[in-house]
């Protein structure tokens, strides 16, 4: 997610940061998250909450490749038309996809009629399938986790991309992936949980 990019609230006070807003249900959260319900929803449950199958990290890296030069709001809009379109995200099915596909995905009003993305998409899908036979999209994910570091103060302090998210980009790339650029896998590694960038004062996610 580009537009901003977990964890317990800390003792800051939110009302002193412009950025955090508490709402009337008394949770604290950033501003593009306080008003809007698709995104409060999915900042509660979803964003910086940990995902670690392979089904669930594929739909990730589809929409965030999707999102490239949109809202994430647009997206999370689209998301259930995306999941009918392209077979609930399962990388198997998608893998096999082919011409038919791809202009019956190209006539769908309901999704990002993005030739290159559903191309993407479909190509990310096999290399997911591909991977399996070397530990998997998840390990491969997960192995760039870079250790914690202090939570932000505020969304200038955090980076568009990190070493990790660039060294996790050349590893997808060599592994047959493609719009895994290190921004965007920083971005998906922000919605996965694998950095905490909640803002010092955020009452993060919420649990279950």
């Amino acid at each position: 997610m580009t537009e901003t990019p977990h964890s317990p609230s800390s003792h800051a006070d939110p009302a002193s940061n412009p950025e955090l807003v508490r709402g009337e249900d008394g949770r604290v959260r950033p501003r593009w998250a306080a008003t809007d319900p698709l995104l409060r929803d999915y900042y509660d449950h979803e964003w910086g909450v940990p995902i670690r199958t392979g089904r669930g990290l594929y739909e990730r890296l589809s929409l965030e490749a999707f999102q490239s030069g949109l809202s994430w709001a647009t997206i999370l809009r689209k998301r259930p038309a995306f999941r009918a379109a392209f077979a609930d995200f399962e990388p198997d099915a998608v893998a096999a996809f082919g011409d038919d596909d791809v202009r019956r995905l190209l006539a769908d009003a309901g999704i990002v009629r993005n030739e290159r993305k559903i191309h993407a998409a479909i190509t990310n899908a096999r290399a997911t399938v591909s991977l399996r036979s070397d530990g998997g999209l998840v390990q491969l994910v997960w192995g760039f986790q870079p250790a914690p570091g202090p939570r932000p103060q505020s969304y200038a302090e955090v980076p568009a991309k990190v070493p990790a998210s660039e060294q996790l980009a050349k590893a997808l790339k060599k592994a047959g992936f493609v719009f895994v650029g290190p921004t965007t896998m920083y971005a998906l590694m922000q919605a996965i949980g694998m950095v905490d960038d909640h803002l010092v004062g955020e009452s993060g996610p919420l649990a279950g």
